[in-house]
């Protein structure tokens, strides 16, 4: 069974370094999820049926990881950058999948709620502790294909980028004019970082 939902957010809290609404709605948005995929103990016994992918780069991710166990680093939490307050819970034992969005109405639901509190943040965290799951997501089911080579434990071949030399797993390269290239040097428009 998960841990209460005040004891959820302590722990989230801090992780992420400090209480705001996104932590709040990470937290609802991750044990909708749970439920909604029958998953009862993602930190322990179910560990290995679940992945989590987010949307956005912003407070919930750390929620969510923090409930659900999901972590980059076991390859269990996948990032998609669109900016969304969503996240798809995936059990990868039975094939099925959730994803939960925060309604962008969830917002005015806080102000019709709590007109009393003048700061938004602070009517934002008492409304997402209060609004009914129904108020505050929507939730679909999906079916995610998720590929072997994203899974945790995968094992491939590591390969040299033939142009700068740096070691690329996971078959992330792209064969140019004969060449195994890192993506950095098969699409130097992408790169994030300038050599100075």
């Amino acid at each position: 069974m998960y841990e209460s939902f005040e004891t959820l957010l302590q722990k989230a809290e801090v992780a992420h370094g400090h209480m705001c609404p996104g932590q709040i709605l990470g937290v609802r948005m991750s044990l909708l999820g749970l439920h909604a995929l029958s998953i009862e103990d993602p930190l322990g016994a179910d560990r290995k049926r679940l992945a989590a992918y987010v949307e956005i780069d912003r407070c919930a991710t750390d929620a969510i990881g923090m409930v659900t166990g999901c972590r980059l680093g076991k390859r269990t939490l996948k990032f998609r950058d669109w900016g969304k307050m969503a996240a798809t819970f995936v059990d990868l034992s039975a094939d099925a999948g959730v994803r939960i969005v925060a309604l962008e109405n969830s917002r005015d639901l806080a102000r019709q709620l709590h007109p009393e509190i003048e700061n938004k943040s602070h009517q934002q965290m008492l409304a997402y502790r209060e609004l009914s799951d129904d108020q505050l997501f929507r939730l679909e089911r999906v079916r995610v294909s998720v590929q072997p080579s994203e899974l945790p434990g995968y094992k491939s071949d590591r390969v040299a980028c033939a142009r700068c030399g740096e070691g690329i797993n996971f078959g992330r390269f792209e064969e140019v004019a004969g060449q195994r290239l890192c993506l950095t040097c098969a699409h130097p428009e992408l790169c994030y970082w300038t050599p100075v």
